[in-house]
């Protein structure tokens, strides 16, 4: 009798299963999918490369698959993968192509859209059945001159697809560029594409589109707030200018803050705006304001702690900012292509030795802060202590001190937590420094003229 029972049951269900199903419903048309691969990768540069019809049998597979939890070091992009120097290539720049053939069950009418990818050194164009569709930077120049990476979302109109038989077909392909001298050549995972593309619908590409705007923005947030308040402490400090006009202090210092704040407030204008090319950045950013910046600095603390009459440190101070200028520029074959090989490389070194004597005339500025013994001069110190590890962010990570955190999925670096207690420390200080001379300043206010 049960197994009378159970059989009518199964019955009974397979009976009313459809009626189920029927009731749910699922749009599977607006998705988005990520181009993984298998891709044929080759270095070099031919236009005829972005064809259709081009035989890529011969070339080298690159595969896209991120492993599991993936980001950049830099603002927590997700899906990251290493590029061309971790597949044998490292030390490369210059053009490479990724090609790849995509079909899709459609019948043509639906207009899909394609994702570009997020994270790839230096700049692309990208190519769909061999017509151009976009990419990010200049290429009519030679080298082509490149902007940061920023997500792009390109439509992909019906009429460039191929129809088959069983759908739509189409060649995806990337001409990709290293700038010869960027940092990302140097790398063991650079060059090339970091981040998948993606292929959907209007809504489901558009999505992902908007999301990778909001990872992006997320990981630059920070860097629009610490030069606020650089510029806050810098005001404050030239208001304290009045009460101790000989302390050369002050407009060291506020020198100093105005210049950190055009570094960070640099880095979001560059990654969000696009408003300097790259070899500008490298120009302005690395090279001037990290020269001036370091010579404010020493001339700054010098002055804090009774030293500003000592000159040598002056000298020091000024001889180096001059020979970082020198070093940078003669180090990166992105600001001179036509340097010898050879050159980059010696003045490199120089560069380094030039930030480990900064390092060292500050060691020493902060030794003599110590000896003068001044209560208040600790806080001082710690102010001091603080800025230098945003400073000297490579030397800290030579030692092997984590560079970058993900709370929340968002990176934060080691430089951007510590300007913030060093904000904080400083504000304190110059406040002290101004309630001390509050009281002498009333009695000036009462005696009578």
């Amino acid at each position: 009798m049960r197994r009378v029972f159970f059989l009518s049951m199964l019955v009974w269900l397979a009976l009313i299963a459809p009626s189920v199903h029927a009731a749910v419903s699922i749009d599977l048309g607006e998705s988005v999918v990520a181009l993984n691969g298998p891709w044929k990768f080759h270095t070099g540069d031919d236009p005829r490369w972005a064809a259709e019809g081009f035989d890529d049998s011969s070339w080298e597979t690159f595969d896209l698959t991120p492993a599991s939890g993936s980001h950049d070091d830099d603002v927590g992009l997700k899906n990251y993968v290493p590029g061309w120097a971790a597949h044998g290539h490292r030390g490369y720049s210059g053009f490479a192509w990724y090609r790849t053939t995509i079909r899709v069950n459609d019948t043509g009418e639906n207009t899909f859209y394609l994702v570009g990818p997020a994270d790839v050194d230096d700049g692309y164009q990208a190519f769909f059945n061999g017509h151009l569709l976009g990419g990010i930077g200049d290429f009519t120049h030679n080298p082509p001159s490149l902007v940061s990476i920023q997500p792009r979302l390109f439509a992909l109109p019906p009429a460039w697809w191929t129809r088959n038989s069983d759908g739509l077909s189409a060649l995806v392909a990337f001409r990709v560029v290293l700038l010869k001298g960027a940092s990302a050549s140097a790398s063991a995972d650079g060059g090339g594409i970091h981040i998948a593309p993606l292929i959907g619908t209007g809504k489901g590409a558009g999505d992902h589109y908007r999301l990778q705007w909001l990872q992006t923005v997320e990981g630059y947030a920070v860097d629009t707030v610490q030069p606020l308040l650089f510029l806050a402490l810098a005001i404050m400090a030239l208001c304290l200018l009045p009460f101790d006009p000989q302390n050369r202090f002050y407009p060291w210092l506020s020198a100093t803050l105005v210049l950190l704040a055009a570094a960070r407030a640099n880095q979001p204008l560059f990654f969000l705006w696009q408003f300097e090319t790259i070899r500008e950045f490298v120009l302005w950013r690395l090279t001037v304001v990290d020269a001036l910046t370091f010579a404010a600095w020493t001339l700054a603390w010098s002055s804090c702690f009774g030293l500003q009459d000592v000159r040598w440190i002056k000298i020091s101070s000024v001889t180096l900012a001059i020979a970082y200028l020198v070093a940078r520029l003669l180090s990166t074959p992105l600001l001179l292509p036509s340097l010898p090989s050879a050159l980059p490389q010696t003045f490199a070194a120089i560069l380094q030795y030039v930030r480990y004597a900064f390092l060292i005339l500050s060691g020493y500025i902060f030794y003599r802060g110590i000896l003068r013994r001044d209560q208040t001069d600790w806080i001082a110190l710690c102010s001091m202590v603080l800025g230098a590890i945003g400073l000297f962010a490579s030397e800290l990570s030579r030692l092997g001190v984590p560079g970058i955190w993900f709370p929340y999925g968002v990176g934060v670096s080691r430089t951007e937590y510590a300007y913030f207690v060093f904000d904080i420390v400083l504000f304190i200080y110059l406040l002290q420094r101004l309630w001390r001379f509050t009281p002498s300043r009333r009695l000036q206010i009462k005696s009578p003229s």
